[in-house]
């Protein structure tokens, strides 16, 4: 018996070893044809930014002993040098961001990546209610028209505030502006399991105290702040592919974000 096993599985390893490798082209095949959208502000100088962090500073990159700027015409290459805060443009929240014990940017594994990715839009509320804090009777509802959140999701939230970012970078970083509530966050991340969040305003929610913030990163959950582009996003059935650098221990940094669309 044991010896007919090993000469099934023996045959059978290479099949199976097969489709899978043909499931993944296929899967490629698939996901080649889809439309992608840039959920990512491209960053500058002028950026909105919360003035405690200040405005990045970019200028070429010098020869440390000469000071010279290296240019193409003279040293056949150039390069940057920036100098800004890790929480700038479209950028990651790390758990460590608030949590001495947490996950830095490096920690974060790469299954949490390339996720489902659904889109919660509370800008139909926002003409009675412009700081409008999502709720869970908010996600019940949400849900009851479009299923339930997936576990292993992404949930971003649109208020439209990324129209403003270039546009009107004053009233981008107004306070209050519209966000999560705490038990919306802890709904979603306790009773559905989603992976992370994200959303187009500097921070997660406008309370004093950072109360959704401050629980999402303190309990080890990671957040995409500053998001664009969600109103070209269906509330379901898109995936987003979300990284960042390597930055060892790292608190904060750009991220560069999109969706894929079903």
């Amino acid at each position: 018996m044991r010896r007919r096993f090993a000469l099934l599985v023996a045959l059978l390893l290479p099949v199976v070893q097969c489709l899978a490798a043909d499931s993944l082209a296929e899967a490629y095949a698939i996901i080649a044809t889809k439309k992608r959208v840039d959920l990512t502000h491209a960053f500058g100088p002028d950026t909105p930014v919360w003035r405690g962090f200040g405005q990045a500073a970019m200028g070429a990159a010098a020869d440390p002993d000469t000071h010279q700027p290296y240019t193409i015409a003279t040293h056949g290459f150039r390069t940057t040098f920036y100098a800004m805060v890790g929480q700038y443009g479209t950028h990651v929240d790390p758990p460590a961001h608030f949590d001495e014990q947490g996950r830095t940017m490096d920690e974060i594994p790469l299954e949490e990546m390339l996720v489902p990715l659904v889109v919660i839009d509370i800008t139909p509320r926002l003409t009675a209610e412009p700081n409008h804090a999502l709720t869970v009777a908010d996600i019940e509802a949400w849900e009851k028209q479009h299923g339930p959140v997936p576990r292993g999701a992404f949930a971003a939230l649109r208020t439209d505030m990324a129209k403003d970012f270039e546009r009107d970078p004053a009233r981008f970083k107004r306070a209050p502006f519209p966000g999560w509530s705490l038990d919306a966050v802890r709904f979603l991340f306790e009773q559905r399991g989603i992976v992370a969040i994200g959303h187009e305003s500097l921070d997660t929610d406008a309370s004093e105290d950072f109360a959704a913030e401050a629980w999402v990163l303190k309990h080890g959950h990671w957040q995409i702040e500053a998001m664009a582009n969600l109103d070209q996003v269906p509330p379901t059935g898109a995936l987003i592919a979300v990284t960042w650098p390597k930055v060892k221990k790292g608190f904060g940094f750009p991220a560069r974000a999109y969706a894929i669309l079903p």
